[in-house]
């Protein structure tokens, strides 16, 4: 087997299918020229079937379909914006204190033993989706990482993703 690969990941052909491929600079994009992020945050699917955990004036929480761990959000602003300089001041400063806040959620809903908090601005620093910047929010425990991933190229998920869903939004303050 090549590269890494998610033991649960079929269940998510619906959302999937629902976007369209990544444009010639790698973006991917949504329904209706919308980044894949703002079609999202726009649909009328329920937020436990989109996994949107928060909704803010001008930012919102999604957990990440394609986690590197159980509980890993994206802390984004609803409006695509390709880079930190280009958000408003009040986007900018929601973006951050909502970061702060889903790191209080991760540790009051799974206990994690550490959390990694990062973004990857650009294709160069790694960026799947150069669009629209995001948060990376990422529960740790020991041991998180173990021979599986290393010898079979899969990662072992040991909760749903709608499960993990309800826990953090159960203690998402507001």
């Amino acid at each position: 087997m090549s590269g890494l690969e998610n033991l649960w990941a079929g269940w998510r052909l619906s959302y999937v299918e629902g976007l369209s491929d990544a444009d010639a600079t790698g973006s991917v994009s949504g329904q209706g020229g919308l980044s894949l992020f703002e079609s999202i945050e726009q649909a009328e699917a329920p937020d436990d079937e989109s996994f949107i955990v928060h909704r803010g004036p001008t930012c919102f929480v999604l957990m990440n379909a394609y986690p590197y761990s159980s509980g890993h959000m994206l802390v984004l602003p609803r409006r695509a914006a390709a880079t930190l300089e280009d958000l408003t001041q009040e986007e900018y400063g929601e973006l951050w204190a909502t970061v702060r806040t889903a790191v209080a959620a991760l540790k009051a809903a799974l206990s994690p033993q550490g959390v990694n908090v990062g973004l990857n601005l650009g294709r160069a620093a790694g960026a799947g989706i150069e669009g629209h910047v995001h948060v990376h929010v990422v529960p740790r425990w020991s041991g998180d990482t173990n021979f599986t991933t290393t010898t079979a190229g899969i990662r072992v998920l040991p909760e749903a993703l709608g499960e993990t869903w309800r826990r953090l939004r159960s203690v998402w303050p507001g």
